[in-house]
């Protein structure tokens, strides 16, 4: 009974009487009790998400494997300072990094269970074999494209699968510092050479100079330039193929034009290539050895990335012309009058409908 009206408290509320197994609040004795006080004293349980993988373990693996990773990395960085090939090779983790920064939103809530944490853990240990191997048999990239999958391994162990999705474009950016294996470089310098040889010549014949093909050298009357394997445009296209997958990642345009941009990255830089040696050609004739030397050595590197900048936005225009957004269709009179719903009927002059 209610000790102030003496009625019973649902019989006057209109509510239904709750079983809990709790303490009673009603009557003395009765495991009846009120809605209203059971929700007071007895809070609903409130769901706790399963525990994520330490943030300090976390650290500590990562803190481990840049340890470890130390030496490869002094390896590539002398690599990009002194061969002009793989020059680029310093930008590519600053990219990377901005890469980050602007997808960190795919980690909110990220949480990392025990099969994320098995996961990443085996990523790790396959990154640490094979660059391990690397460096036990003398292969270099090998030692180098190890630490990327351990890099995908940590990113799982501290966030799971939406580690994965937000680390995954940055670690394959990474992949453009890592120097290429020898027998490749062997492989595409020798074509690419020949290659920009027969196109150079063939432009500097159509220029109206008396440039003749031999291997791999440019003769224009007494004037030899060779194009020795620095200027295969092997440099040009890992630097223009690092470029096109930046602005591939970064952009926000179609699947296509992705592709698109990417598969242009070979002819662009094989074009910027011909270009500058045929330019040397061109002033080894009309200005002297002197003035070619500083062009092709000096000038023609600052000058490849506005050309291929240039070459970038024509591709872009000519692609937004190409593959155009069809605009919304307006929706057919029946289906328009069928959506609007049944209109009030139509009233003519002296009141008839």
């Amino acid at each position: 009974m209610d000790s102030l009206s003496g009625e019973t408290p649902w019989a006057t509320r209109g509510r239904r009487p709750i079983l809990t197994p709790g303490p009673s609040v009603g009557r003395p004795g009765s495991d009846l009790v009120d809605e209203g006080h059971n929700a007071m004293d007895h809070p609903p349980p409130i769901a706790v998400a399963p525990p994520s993988t330490p943030r300090i373990g976390v650290g500590l693996v990562a803190a481990a494997l840049a340890w470890s990773w130390w030496p490869s990395l002094r390896e590539m960085a002398v690599r990009w300072s002194g061969d002009p090939r793989y020059s680029h090779g310093f930008l590519v983790p600053i990219f990377a990094g901005y890469l980050l920064w602007t997808r960190r939103g795919v980690l909110a809530d990220a949480q990392a269970g025990p099969r994320a944490t098995g996961l990443g853990l085996g990523l790790i240990a396959a990154g640490s074999a094979v660059a391990m191997a690397g460096a036990r048999y003398y292969l270099g990239w090998f030692e180098g494209v190890g630490p990327l999958a351990s890099l995908v391994g940590l990113a799982v162990l501290a966030a799971g699968p939406r580690g994965l999705r937000w680390a995954a474009p940055a670690v394959g950016f990474l992949a453009f510092m890592v120097p290429l294996p020898f027998r490749v470089e062997t492989a595409l310098g020798l074509p690419l050479q020949r290659a920009a040889t027969v196109a150079s010549t063939y432009i500097l014949q159509t220029l109206g100079l008396p440039a003749v093909a031999e291997g791999s050298i440019i003769q224009i009357d007494e004037v030899r330039i060779g194009v020795v394997e620095a200027c295969n445009g092997l440099g040009m296209l890992m630097m223009f193929f690092a470029f096109a997958a930046a602005f591939a990642l970064s952009a926000r345009r179609s699947a296509w034009d992705r592709a698109a941009i990417l598969l242009g990255a070979a002819p662009i830089a094989f074009l910027a290539n011909v270009a500058r040696i045929s330019g040397t050609g061109l002033l080894h004739r009309l200005a002297g050895g002197r003035a070619a030397d500083a062009f092709y050595h000096d000038l023609a590197g600052w000058l490849m990335m506005p050309l291929a900048l240039a070459a970038f936005a024509l591709e872009l225009a000519a692609l937004s012309r190409l593959f155009v957004e069809a605009p919304p269709r307006a929706p057919a009179a029946g289906l328009a009058y069928a959506a609007a719903g049944p209109s009030r009927p139509i009233t003519r002059r002296g009141g008839q409908r």
